[in-house]
């Protein structure tokens, strides 16, 4: 079979790799789509991200749909031709962390195209893929496509709960790229009541318009959140998906005392105004990855409570892999590139 391989920064490689045979608990399963997120381009673009880095070949992907081909030993909750939303979370549920309820922050976890152990975890884009059948997640209803954004969808439920009661709340989201974009999303179903979308980018406030955003701001004017600073600030809940330092000193100024600062994107160690921070009481909450929210992902776009597909915007076989990386890497002309394996 072929898979989607990065040796280093730029060198990307469809090789040929062997086929595995399900074993007990588990499927095997035939790729449907599959999307390439921020960390599979910091692969591509950059070798890597902070102080992880490529130390040897690894299959990229995570964001991945499928149909089931095979069931292995005592797998009766799936059948063969089930589409399945493949969750990358695999813990291993018998650390410390698994048993305290946390198993995103599991000491053995094996996240699908993931360099941060050696050896790599390798990831799911290949055209077979082998996966525990609890990782699976019937998703009848919805297009590969739409089963495969379960997973960023996942990262912003996460992100949500992080940030508690939500009900009749004002929300910031900074960074309207799909994690961004799929924030507003989440935090309008969980129940906000009024959110403000900021990027440096015209298109992708566009889109964030499209997925329900009250207002935008493009960030490009420095002075574009003052306003929200008035009177201690405006907001309840900052969503920082971009990763950026100016955007997060921006959001933390429109905060209102005790606000909630949720702290999603991944761009680096950045400087802290930590007397602002001090002075109106707000709460830095960190959010990385998810698990159970995995399955919910899936039931909100099934009963059509959130839809994903206008992030959608390109999809390229899988034999154009290379240009459909050069297409994420612009984000220009892309929001969500995805892969079609079959």
């Amino acid at each position: 079979m072929k898979a989607i391989v990065i040796h280093m920064a730029k060198d990307l490689r469809l090789e040929e790799c062997a086929v595995e045979k399900p074993g007990p608990g588990e499927v095997e399963i035939r790729l449907a789509a599959g999307g390439i997120c921020g960390s599979d381009l910091h692969y591509y673009n950059h070798g890597g991200f902070g102080t992880v880095r490529l130390k040897e070949p690894m299959i990229l992907g995570h964001e991945v749909s499928g149909h089931v081909a095979a069931l292995g030993e005592g797998v009766s909750d799936l059948a063969i031709g089930d589409l399945v939303a493949v969750s990358p979370s695999r813990p291993c549920g018998a650390c410390d962390y698994c048993l305290k309820g946390l198993p995103n922050h599991c000491f053995h976890m094996r996240f699908y195209g993931s360099a941060m152990p050696f050896p790599h975890i390798q990831g799911a884009f290949r055209e077979r893929l082998v996966a525990k059948a609890s990782q699976c997640v019937k998703a009848e209803g919805l297009s590969a496509g739409e089963a495969a954004m379960a997973e960023p969808l996942s990262v912003t439920l996460h992100a949500t709960r992080r940030a508690g009661e939500m009900l009749g709340k004002r929300v910031l989201v900074t960074g309207c790229g799909p994690i961004g974009t799929l924030s507003i999303l989440a935090a309008r179903r969980a129940g906000a009541a009024e959110i403000v979308a900021a990027d440096l980018s015209e298109r992708a406030l566009g889109f964030a318009r499209a997925v329900g955003a009250d207002r935008t701001v493009n960030l490009s004017d420095r002075d574009g959140l003052v306003p929200f600073s008035e009177n201690k600030g405006t907001f309840d809940v900052l969503y920082e998906c971009s990763g950026a330092q100016p955007a997060l000193v921006a959001g933390i100024q429109a905060l209102r005392p005790r606000g909630v600062i949720v702290q999603l994107g991944l761009g680096g160690d950045m400087a802290l105004p930590m007397m602002a921070i001090t002075a109106k009481e707000l709460d830095l909450r960190g959010s990385f990855r998810f698990h159970e929210e995995f399955a919910t992902a899936v039931k909100l776009m099934q009963g059509g409570l959130i839809d994903v597909k206008p992030l959608i915007t390109h999809t390229l076989p899988l034999g154009e892999a290379l240009k459909a990386f050069e297409i994420a890497s612009d984000k220009g002309q892309s929001m969500k590139t995805q892969i079609a394996f079959a």
